[in-house]
């Protein structure tokens, strides 16, 4: 049941209707009850079978974070301290099995085989649940916190739960914090008309992303990649380009339609993207893509593993970002191909850090044109290449795939005519979409209007939502599944 399909619309009047009666809104512990089913029914309809997996991790987590309470409120550290190492390594546990249990056995058996030592290995027919890498993070850092004393644990099981389960993000993020859902949960909720309609514009710019651009980039893409071996240096090189748009318009729309939806359940999810293709280098693309596991790989990885290493100067700098983003790719699934997309986006931080300028964010200061400075402009170009080049690795089944594409990029084709079946219409929402990362960049949506030029005007507003409407009308194809959906 994915956010841009009838079945959601049909689920979601549903959940508002019944979340805003009036006898719903002077009980926040019904609101959360309500939702809290909602939510097990919506992860039920993925896939009924995990639902047992997501709600005995819930009460493991729950217990334990009492319990971890419990003897930090009588002083017993090291107790608590091996009961946080032990939340962290169950968390870490259900990935390691779901995730990457097979994989790193069938490696392990290769390594042996290479070596010249016999080596069977049984694939075991392990299901990876779905948002099993969004939900497991929620726990851990559930855990982290409240040893931190950051938070207080949850004594009512069914605020924890909803937070665990909360279903416009538990199956793609983004990933909220214990520290700034759960006290959401803790007050009733009434509809606040103007969060709410911008709930909607944000579901409808989300809507607009995923299906008049991702959608239609997806069937170019893949065909192209189905059968890349045959195909011209420039067609490949352009495929590069047009993937990195593919997967932000897919994920960015995903994030906003969860984000919208939350606006109008009364709630406030973390921000997942703030204009990432007008990043300058990689730090920037990286603070600004994907920012709830970016920022939560940072707090929880990152900044102890740098002060761990802060005797090494720069090279204890360069380590934990290599550590850091490593860990990055490898959260996205179980194939050498995201280690050494990692990888790949790791080195790119090294000349930030020899040069001193990691960790600085200037703010872009368009020119007396109001258009970007050319200084700028000219990273902005470069860093998007040198991401799409590591979305190469991203996409592919195996390293060799990898480079047999980068292989055919230098083909002696490479400046032949590209052959695209990409319609005219698409290549103009990417160009709006391009412009309006420029033009909206401190907004955090799009359809976020000015009130002070056209759109001051009701009329005008709706024009604009009744174009994208129609839109979506005459471009919707088969609904495609979100990419991020399989990790």
């Amino acid at each position: 049941m994915v956010v841009n399909s009838v079945r959601f619309l049909l689920f979601f009047i549903v959940v508002f209707t019944v979340y805003y009666l009036p006898v719903s809104k002077k009980y926040p512990r019904f609101q959360n009850l309500w939702l809290l089913l909602s939510s097990y029914f919506f992860y039920g309809v993925a896939d009924w079978s995990m639902v047992p997996l997501l709600i005995g991790a819930t009460i493991v987590f729950y217990g334990l974070g009492l319990w971890l309470k419990n003897e930090m409120q009588k002083q017993h550290r090291k107790n608590a301290s091996r009961l946080t190492t032990l939340g962290v390594c169950l968390g870490i546990g259900l990935l390691l099995y779901f995730k990457y249990l097979n994989f790193f056995a069938e490696s392990f058996a290769e390594l042996l085989s290479a070596i010249g030592f016999k080596a069977t290995w049984t694939t075991l027919h392990i299901v990876l649940p779905i948002g099993v890498s969004f939900f497991t993070f929620k726990l851990i850092s559930y855990i982290i916190e409240v040893h931190r004393e950051h938070i207080e644990p949850c004594k009512d099981f069914i605020e924890f739960a909803t937070y665990i389960a909360f279903f416009p993000t538990l199956l793609s993020g983004p990933i909220d914090r214990p520290n700034t859902f759960i006290p959401q949960l803790r007050r009733s909720h009434s509809l606040d008309y103007v969060q709410a309609v911008d709930g909607c514009r944000q579901i409808l710019w989300g809507m607009f992303t995923k299906i008049c651009i991702a959608d239609h980039l997806a069937l170019v893409t893949d065909s192209i990649w189905a059968d890349y071996t045959s195909q011209s240096g420039s067609t490949l090189l352009i495929w590069t380009l047009l993937y990195t748009m593919q997967i932000y318009t897919d994920f960015d729309g995903y994030s906003n339609m969860a984000i919208g939806v939350g606006k109008i359940l009364g709630f406030n999810i973390t921000r997942n993207f703030n204009h990432p293709l007008l990043a300058r280098n990689i730090a920037e693309f990286w603070r600004n893509w994907h920012i709830s596991l970016t920022s939560w790989i940072t707090d929880y990885v990152f900044m102890p593993l740098n002060i761990a290493f802060r005797n090494l100067a720069n090279w204890g700098v360069m380590l934990a970002v290599v550590i850091n983003i490593v860990l990055i790719g490898l959260w996205h699934g179980a194939n050498w191909t995201f280690g050494l997309f990692g990888l790949y986006h790791a080195m790119l931080y090294v000349p930030l850090v020899l040069s001193g300028s990691f960790g600085k964010n200037k703010k872009l200061r368009p020119n007396d044109h109001g258009l970007p400075k050319w200084t700028d402009l000219w990273k902005m170009l470069l860093n998007y290449f040198l991401v799409s080049l590591g979305f190469i690795i991203f996409h592919a089944d195996s390293i060799a795939d990898a480079f047999r594409f980068f292989g055919g990029i230098l083909s002696n084709s490479l400046f032949s005519m590209p052959s695209l079946p990409l319609k005219k219409a698409t290549l103009l929402f990417i160009l709006i979409v391009l412009i309006l990362e420029w033009t909206t960049r401190k907004k955090e949506h799009p359809l976020q209007l000015s009130t002070d030029g056209i759109f001051k005007y009701t009329v005008a507003r709706y024009l604009l939502y009744a174009g994208i409407g129609l839109m979506l009308f005459l471009f919707a194809g088969e609904v495609e599944t979100f990419i991020y959906f399989q990790f």
